[in-house]
């Protein structure tokens, strides 16, 4: 997991609620083992309808890296492959009034940051993307803050263990080979009766 530096970066609109992790990522593409090559999958039912017009195939929001969505996003199943899209597609950030447990507790554990931000300052974040064209916010994880370029800005609250792996891109892997000295140490001082 690469460490989360602070970014500036384009902001795409999910203007739903109770999205959940069957449309991020549909079971069809759950058989994937990987992680790369999940962002084609990310809300395919909805990107391929032939009479609408997607937000995340609209032009102006390509290469976005920060959704913002309303409450309850990335409820339903606890599929960590719906963060794997989400991070194989571009997105660092996903901001909404509210967030499924495991689906937070997965981004974290991820390197994608959910930050969890009051309703009505998610519908400034709308309303701004409605008003301006390219429409950015610059998020500041060690300082636990989200602005704008037009003087908007929000703090948001992270646990602080989990603010520390991001800051320090410390999967769950990671942090245990944080501690390989200490395990060695321990096996030679451990040896097994006998060997398989």
């Amino acid at each position: 997991m690469q460490p989360f530096k602070s970014f500036t970066g384009l902001v795409a609109p999910m203007d739903r609620a109770n999205v959940d992790t069957d449309q991020v990522i549909p079971k069809q593409f759950l058989k994937a083992v990987v992680r790369s090559g999940l962002g084609k999958g990310l809300f395919y039912d909805w990107r391929n309808q032939p009479d609408k017009d997607y937000v995340l195939d609209q032009p102006r929001f390509k290469g976005a890296s920060i959704l913002v969505a309303r409450a309850n996003f990335g409820c339903g199943s606890s599929r960590e492959h719906a963060v794997w899209a989400l991070a194989d597609f571009g997105f660092k950030v996903v901001i909404a009034p509210s967030f499924a447990d495991i689906f937070r507790n997965n981004c974290l554990k991820n390197g994608v940051l959910a930050i969890v931000l009051k309703p009505e300052e998610v519908e400034a974040i709308f309303q701004a993307i409605k008003q301006h064209e390219g429409y950015s916010l610059t998020v500041d994880l060690a300082a636990q803050k989200a602005s704008d370029q037009f003087g908007w800005s929000a703090h948001f609250d992270i646990d602080p263990f989990a603010k520390k792996c991001l800051l320090e891109g410390l999967d769950d892997v990671a942090l245990t080979l944080v501690h390989e000295k200490d395990i060695a140490a321990y096996e030679a001082a451990h040896p097994l009766p006998y060997r398989l």
